[in-house]
Order: structure tokens, then C-alpha cells, then sequence
């Protein structure tokens, strides 16, 4: 495998919200990128809170031997973090109101499981094609999903931001936790919405299916993120199946 992980403030924000990475153990690989929200700068404190927590529990090499074994630890641990946030966020005033979105893969032989919560994505190329593998947990998806508008309307939303999930907002989180084959030659990619919000389908899947290194391809689509704008922070994890064992 070979990836490579950037986050980017953009052009506009005073501060970057944004957190996440790409960690390696005896385990496997597993990638992570939040999206914090809040005032007072909480959304950092939510954002790096859900990393550290999780990266903590992934340095304990859990053993696995299937994927039920991933999605549950995903899912205990993903439930045991919002509950950190969540009372975080009780005790101390400054961090009132503070969530963040989350995108979790743990790549495991040659199986792929992802959990999210929130509006940052999950892409995954493979041999069938380019496609979005996270629904966004969003006020104008759930609009465009039950018909009420389009899918051009939405570009444009006035309520664009409103999520109806997040880490950390609420007691208890419902998250969504998928497995999928892991070939040679796939790629994923995982991202904040500062991305996803500014570079469209295709203009990924172009820079994606380019033959330079991952490290070029995330500061390309970083760099583009910004030419249109910049408004948000942007974050880019990429992971290649190269099918030998040269991660860094």
C-alpha cells in the first residue's frame, strides 16, 4: 500500500478545524479524517479529540479475524469517543455545542471497512468504476434523497452546512459501518467537505487516475480545492493498493 495524508487550511478560514491521519500497525492501516464544528475554536478541540482517541485505540493492535471483528471495534469505539465529546463538551463552556464529523478506514489483508458520521466522504476506485461509498448525513441530502430538491439545487443551498449527524452533539450516535473488498489497484480516498464542497466527481476520478505519486495527487486536489475558492479547510487522505508491503 502506499498513501499519503495533507490538511489545508484554505483560503479564507483564520484557523484549520480539521484533523485526522493515516496510522500503521501489525494490525493493518487505518486512515481517519474530522471535520470539527463549533465556536470558540471548539471544532479543533472536537476534531483532534476524535484522532487522538482513535489513533490511541488503533496503537493497542487490536487482533482481528474478521470483518464483524472491524466493524465492531469501529463501532465500540467510534460510540465510546462521541461519549468523550459529548461530555467535554458539558464540563467546559468554551466547548459548548462542539461536534465533528468523522471518516474512518481500516484496511485489513484484503478487506476495507469504513464508518462515518457527518458529510465528510468516503471514494472508492476500483474495477466497477469511481463511486461515493458515504451517504452524507446532511439536511440538503436528506432534501435531494426524498425528492424535495434537485440534485442542482443543492449546490447552492442556503442550509448546505446543516448536518443531521455528528460526533459528539448528542449522548448516543448512529454511525454508518460498511465493509468492502480491498484489490490491487483500488484506490480510496477520504475527505472533508472543504474538498468535496469545491472539486467535483470527475475532476477527482481525472487526478486520481493520473500515474504520479499519492503524495502528488492529494496536493493536486488540495491546490484546485483552493483555485475555486478556499472558503473551508480542506483534508485528503489517500490510500493506493499497490499490492506490496511499502507503506510509509
Amino acid at each position: 500500500m502506499d498513501f499519503a495524508f495533507l490538511t489545508d487550511v484554505g483560503r479564507l478560514r483564520p484557523h484549520n478545524e480539521d484533523n485526522g491521519g493515516i496510522v500503521v500497525n501489525r494490525s493493518g492501516v487505518m486512515a481517519v479524517v474530522a471535520d470539527g464544528m463549533g465556536g470558540h475554536q471548539a471544532g479543533d478541540v472536537a476534531s483532534k479529540m476524535a484522532y487522538d482517541l482513535l489513533e490511541e485505540a488503533w496503537q493497542k493492535e487490536p487482533q482481528f479475524e474478521s470483518t464483524q471483528q472491524v466493524e465492531q471495534w469501529l463501532t465500540e469505539n467510534i460510540a465510546r469517543i462521541n461519549i468523550s465529546l459529548y461530555d467535554r463538551a458539558k464540563m467546559d463552556p468554551n466547548c459548548q455545542g462542539m461536534g465533528t464529523t468523522l471518516v474512518v478506514a481500516v484496511f485489513i489483508d484484503e478487506m476495507l471497512s469504513i464508518a462515518h458520521i457527518g458529510d465528510s466522504r468516503a471514494y472508492l476506485l476500483n474495477q466497477f468504476g469511481f463511486t461515493q461509498k458515504t451517504n452524507d448525513h446532511s439536511l440538503v441530502n436528506e432534501l435531494v434523497r426524498t425528492g424535495q430538491i434537485t440534485d442542482e439545487e443543492a449546490e447552492n443551498h442556503p442550509r448546505k452546512n446543516v448536518l443531521l449527524r455528528a460526533l459528539g452533539t448528542e449522548r448516543e450516535v448512529k454511525m454508518d459501518v460498511q465493509s468492502l473488498n480491498w484489490e490491487q489497484g483500488d484506490i480510496l480516498l477520504l475527505c472533508s467537505d472543504g474538498l468535496s464542497n469545491k472539486v467535483d466527481h470527475d475532476d477527482i476520478l481525472s487526478i486520481l487516475k493520473q500515474t504520479n505519486t499519492v503524495t502528488s495527487k492529494v496536493e493536486q486536489l488540495i491546490e484546485l480545492a483552493n483555485i475555486r475558492g478556499g472558503e473551508d479547510n480542506i483534508t485528503v487522505a489517500l490510500i493506493e493498493n499497490t499490492g506490496v508491503s511499502d507503506e510509509r
